[in-house]
């Protein structure tokens, strides 16, 4: 039985006639009633006196035609609620992002989100991406921003900006010399990373196309912070990669150097289970740092995305 079936026993009942009944539906007479056929033959009870003229309801039809009516009008409030879900901008939501993100693009973006939309509280968590993934579909977190593409069958992605990456070097390195490097210049042996479990990992060792990170340095260091790989390297210890949002600052730092175009990028997307209906605040959030963020970030002519999966 469908919606559509109850439409039409209902449309039968006011007007008791086939063809006026399949005018005010929109349909044709024969289509009208072959599925009022059908649906007496699914329940297995005759809704209607076809003997009678005019047309009238049986005393069980009766009853269904009542039942029927009070399934669309909930189907109807249903809907209703529905649309005011996805529009409504109140209530907490539980977001997780990735510690590479997070202190570098939550300043830019929180006080306006939250100035602008006074009834929206957010939890905010710092998570691996792993954690990101398993909470959502876990329905521990609302919503997630990391960095993608996931490739996960149950995660909808909305890409917001790419972020480029940038050379972090110490002073007096040969690569000084350069306005603009070529990632197939790298040595992996010099590289910093993050350890890991972090995505930036993957994505840094995804440039420099080696597994050799860091084999000339002298000592591992399992570090989960940008920073504390700026400091050494600002220490002359070899040389990083890092987000453009983390030197947002210090862009004309002897320390760093850009990329030829098209320049390496990572994706940053808000990401949500697949049943996730809040799409005014997947938009709104969306908006928000997107007015926040270099321009640049969101023009993908110069940019080149790489797979990090």
């Amino acid at each position: 039985m469908t919606l559509q079936q109850f439409e039409y026993i209902i449309a039968l009942d006011e007007y008791r006639h086939y063809v006026r009944a399949a005018e005010h539906c929109f349909v044709s007479q024969p289509n009208l009633t072959m599925q009022v056929q059908k649906l007496e033959e699914e329940i297995g009870v005759r809704i209607f006196d076809r003997e009678k003229k005019p047309l009238q309801p049986t005393v069980i039809g009766k009853e269904v035609i009542t039942r029927a009516r009070q399934i669309l009008r909930e189907s109807r409030q249903l809907k209703e609620f529905v649309n005011h879900e996805k529009e409504s901008m109140e209530g907490d939501f539980t977001i997780g992002i990735i510690p590479t993100l997070a202190p570098y693009l939550l300043p830019h973006f929180l006080p306006l989100f939250m100035k602008e939309n006074p009834k929206v509280h957010l939890k905010i968590q710092e998570l691996q991406t792993g954690q990101i993934i398993s909470y959502l579909e876990n329905g521990i977190i609302d919503l997630g921003i990391l960095v993608t593409p996931l490739n996960a069958a149950t995660i909808k992605e909305v890409p917001i900006f790419y972020e480029p990456f940038l050379l972090y070097l110490p002073e007096n390195h040969r690569f000084l010399n350069e306005k603009l490097m070529l990632a197939e210049d790298l040595d992996p042996s010099e590289v910093l990373v993050l350890a890991e479990g972090h995505c930036f990992r993957e994505q840094a060792l995804s440039i420099c196309k080696d597994s050799k990170y860091g084999s000339s340095i002298g000592f591992e260091y399992q570090s989960g912070s940008i920073e504390a790989l700026k400091r050494l390297v600002e220490n002359g210890v070899g040389y990083t990669l890092v987000p453009e949002l983390s030197v947002i600052n210090e862009l004309n730092s002897v320390h760093i150097r850009r990329f030829t175009n098209p320049e390496p990028v990572r994706e940053v997307s808000i990401v949500v289970h697949s049943s996730y209906i809040k799409e005014s605040v997947i938009n709104r959030l969306k908006e928000t740092i997107q007015k926040v963020i270099p321009e640049r970030f969101l023009d993908q002519q110069s940019i080149v995305e790489f797979d990090w999966n």
